[in-house]
């Protein structure tokens, strides 16, 4: 006993570095990954913060292993661990490029895969190709019309859909695709991006607007020179690699394109099955954007302009990657389906469904279970603390306001005694707003006049007005107006006095 008290104790912890969804992200220096008493051990990190995690044959639940490091190794015997256990390796480099993606593969039929080297041939490239580029245009514009509420983009983007079923060519369907992208991307360009509000003078300015997709860095969207896109970037290459290992998992060849040009630096399929997938990476980050604000710790800019994530976001975005997986394999066997379809020896043999199990569902009479998309995590907007779901701010910055909002209040000499006179004002004030809201239909609201338009548009304008100008427009006290100012929302029925106070008038 006196030996075992002598002994160092090291204490055991409960949480798993692998997400629920089965991704482990390893960033750093003098990265290792080897073999070590029959357990797969990894080692990562910079300087003295390194981590060690040990994974065990049984029970370790990985399935992506996603890399974002350029030193390092990793060892034979480790990389056939991670064959034998089934799980995907995934090296990114720091700008969020796809480097090498890895994982189990199915049988490959050379029936499907020379249907797939035909399809320019035949016509079937360009089938597929209308209806992947019909479904990304048709969730663009719902998006724009919906969430943005641009009627106009909107418009635009459903003509250009409608006409993709008279293109003639792969050429007309790149045409009408980079037509829409261009209205898209324009319905982004004036979005407010916020910071909590000890950020806000630490984040450079054009941090603070959407602004344009594509980088004046480089002419395209690669190194982007604020978060969103710079999130934009990383999602897609998670996206990327998800779509490649759906394309193998079904038999065809990821590298064989067909509106994508052949390229020896990336998966030309991968790149056309993934298109029908972007809109629902964006809607999920234009969701973010409206809901909760950036954080300017995981954000990084180079020398030369570019944005780049740092390590806890980027491990927070890889948890995604089995969303992006289940979103895209549907997609991916329509792709393999129609190619096979083409053969006249294959018309009265199915294809397996190994990604989406389709046809067992089938069977058994089961219907498809929606996919859930992720929400962003929710954080203080007073300091960037990640908090519970449904607040606005920490118990501590939610103290300070509180006491900073008394202080004001006593300054301007609001602070009065509780006499008879100020509670029977008091009284008659709440009276009267209980009885426009009670009376107030929303009927009466008109319907571009939603929460998204009205947090997305109203909200940023209102927060460079004083609270002077507001609390005339809607009748209220000086303090509510500033809770609005900063950020609060008031009831429905003042969104469309504050529209016109804030010059805002719909599309």
């Amino acid at each position: 006993m006196a030996a075992w008290h002598k002994l160092p104790q090291v204490p055991n912890s409960s949480k798993s570095p692998i997400s629920k969804s089965g991704v482990l992200t390893i960033h750093g220096f003098g990265v290792r990954v080897r073999m070590q008493s029959g357990h797969l051990e990894i080692e990562d990190g910079v300087a003295d913060e390194r981590r060690t995690v040990r994974l065990a044959r049984v029970g370790h639940g990985l399935r992506r292993l996603v890399c974002i490091s350029e030193d390092g190794f990793f060892t034979l015997d480790a990389l056939k661990w991670l064959a034998d256990q089934r799980a995907s390796l995934i090296m990114l480099d720091r700008s969020g490029k796809v480097s090498l993606v890895t994982g189990p593969t199915a049988p490959s039929d050379a029936r499907l895969r020379r249907a797939q080297a035909l399809a320019h041939q035949n016509g079937a490239a360009l089938e597929i190709m209308r209806e992947l580029m019909r479904a990304k245009l048709d969730g663009q514009q719902q998006l724009v019309r919906g969430k943005l509420a641009n009627t106009t983009a909107a418009d635009i983007i459903a003509k250009l859909r409608e006409s993709l079923s008279t293109a003639e060519s792969l050429d007309t369907v790149a045409s009408l695709e980079a037509h829409a992208a261009s209205a898209y991307w324009s319905a982004w360009n004036e979005l407010p991006i916020n910071f909590p509000r000890q950020d806000v003078m630490r984040a450079p300015e054009h941090w603070r607007m959407f602004g344009t997709r594509k980088s004046v860095i480089t002419g395209s969207p690669r190194l982007a020179t604020n978060p969103p896109n710079a999130i934009l970037n990383y999602c897609y290459a998670l996206l990327e690699c998800e779509t490649r290992l759906a394309a193998t998992a079904v038999g065809l060849d990821p590298g064989i394109g067909m509106l994508h040009a052949d390229t020896p630096n990336r998966d030309s399929l991968a790149c056309d099955i993934m298109e029908a997938v972007r809109p629902s990476v964006d809607a999920w980050l234009l969701d973010w954007i409206m809901r909760e604000p950036f954080r300017r710790l995981d954000f990084f800019e180079e020398w030369n302009g570019n944005c780049r994530l740092l390590r806890t976001l980027t491990a927070k975005l890889s948890e995604t990657m089995s969303v992006w997986g289940k979103l895209v394999a549907p997609w991916a066997e329509y792709v393999a389906r129609s190619l096979w379809t083409r053969t006249r020896r294959n018309q009265s043999v199915a294809i397996p469904t190994r990604l989406t199990q389709r046809h067992r569902r089938e069977a058994k009479g089961g219907s498809q279970v929606p996919v859930a998309i992720p929400k962003p995590e929710c954080v203080c907007r007073g300091c960037g603390k990640s908090i519970r779901a449904g607040r606005s701010d920490c118990a501590e910055c939610a103290i300070d306001d509180a006491t900073k909002r008394l202080a004001a209040a006593a300054r301007l000499g609001r602070v009065a005694a509780r006499t008879p006179e100020a509670i029977a004002k008091e009284s008659r004030t709440q009276r009267l707003h209980a009885a426009a809201r009670s009376s107030w239909a929303a009927s009466s609201q008109p319907t571009w006049l939603t929460a998204e338009f009205y947090s997305g548009r109203i909200r940023p304008v209102l927060a460079a007005m004083s609270t002077s100008a507001i609390a005339r427009r809607i009748g209220v006290s000086r303090w509510y107006a500033g809770r609005i100012r900063n950020g609060d929302s008031p009831h429905p029925r003042h969104w469309q006095a504050l529209a016109e106070l804030a010059g805002i008038r719909h599309q």
